[in-house]
């Protein structure tokens, strides 16, 4: 069978598990969920209890494993890992050589990408950006406007909102960063 997943024409075949298309190219487990209007193309990777639904794309060389979920019109893409409990959903990108994984949540219109890392129980939300070599763990909340990045790290329990920006060498712990008009 043949698919165009937006480039063409290619060998591609229904997944057993939930009727989403999969390029022969990816490699998708058995035990993986791949809902009716999900896509799996490229080189990309999906193993494990991993689900991929809604409309949601995984592709170029991206991993999804372990119970990581990516749903609604989640993209997932390049070189990104989102693995462990992990949810990417809503409008979110994953991308680059990013990494989200543990139990941290990447929702509505935000961004992790680069060599950025969103892990333990954090969440990046609203149009939040993660980027460069940042680090955003803990029980750390990113959203609004907010961005962190370079070789920052935000974690504990950190909150970063509104328009503010966290970048450079910075290190935040417990810290209530808010920025806007």
């Amino acid at each position: 069978m043949k698919y165009d997943f937006g480039a063409g024409l290619v060998d591609a075949h229904q997944h057993a598990n939930g009727g989403g298309w999969v390029a022969d190219t990816a490699k998708v487990s058995d035990t993986v969920y791949v809902g009716p209007n999900a896509r799996v193309y490229g080189n990309a990777r999906v193993y494990g209890d991993a689900l991929v639904s809604s409309n949601a794309r995984v592709y170029g060389n991206a991993w999804v494993s372990s119970n990581a979920r990516v749903f609604d019109n989640a993209w997932v893409y390049g070189n990104a890992w989102v693995h462990g409990n992990a949810w990417v959903f809503g409008n979110a990108r994953v991308f680059g050589n990013a990494r989200v994984y543990g139990n941290a949540w990447v929702y509505g219109d935000a961004w992790v990408y680069g060599d950025a890392w969103v892990f333990g129980n954090a969440r990046v939300y609203g149009n939040a950006r993660v980027y460069g070599d940042a680090e955003v763990f803990g029980n750390t909340r990113v959203y609004g406007k907010a961005w962190v990045a370079g070789t920052a790290w935000v974690y504990r329990n950190a909150r970063v909102y509104g328009d503010a920006c966290v970048y450079g060498d910075a290190v935040s712990g417990n810290t209530v960063l808010g920025g806007g008009k």
